[in-house]
């Protein structure tokens, strides 16, 4: 994967309110769900964009979304982290991997389960091409159990997929690892 920054929301100029829920983040402005879903976040559930703790958080951190919860009060990133960390304990490598990958200007769509967090499609739009990577994320340090890698490798291999390691060191950074079966003969 090459390093290219997105072409994405301007910074501060659009500000688009959430609201946030036990998965993650609402947003029912239209004209917010059209250009959030036309960058590939987000997924559309009874007229509203339901946006992912990870996406939430990153749209947070750009200064492009704002959040209530149920009772008005404004929610902001550690907030959201802790609702996101009550859900998923990998919260915050998932969050990593996920801002590293847009930031190179992938788009990034949630895994397909079995431990695997995102599906990654090439630069441009992403509708065309099915997702080429699937990502799991892991913390450096904390252990992932070798049939938890083997099943994200087995489903990766059975969607025709590359499997993308992506360990986030204790600077936040992020390094990826390409995943693949080996062969002895």
């Amino acid at each position: 994967m090459e390093e290219n920054k997105e072409e994405e929301l301007p910074k501060s100029q659009i500000r688009i309110n959430g609201l946030l829920s036990r998965k993650g983040v609402l947003v029912s402005e239209q004209q917010s769900i059209n250009e959030l879903s036309s960058k590939g976040y987000g997924t559309v559930e009874n007229k509203k964009l339901a946006l992912a703790f990870y996406e939430a958080l990153y749209l947070l951190d750009r200064g492009l979304l704002e959040i209530e919860d149920c009772k008005g009060h404004k929610t902001g990133f550690q907030r959201l982290l802790q609702s996101y960390k009550s859900t998923d304990e990998n919260a915050w490598a998932a969050y990593l991997a996920y801002r590293d990958l847009r930031s190179r200007g992938y788009v990034v769509r949630e895994g397909f389960g079995s431990g695997v967090d995102f599906r990654v499609y090439e630069r441009g739009d992403y509708s065309k091409e099915t997702a080429k990577y699937l990502i799991l994320s892991i913390q450096e340090g904390k252990p992932i159990s070798i049939q938890d890698l083997m099943n994200a490798l087995t489903q990766s291999l059975s969607l025709k997929k590359d499997l993308v390691l992506a360990v986030m060191n204790r600077r936040g950074e992020a390094v990826y690892y390409s995943v693949s079966q080996l062969n002895l003969k």
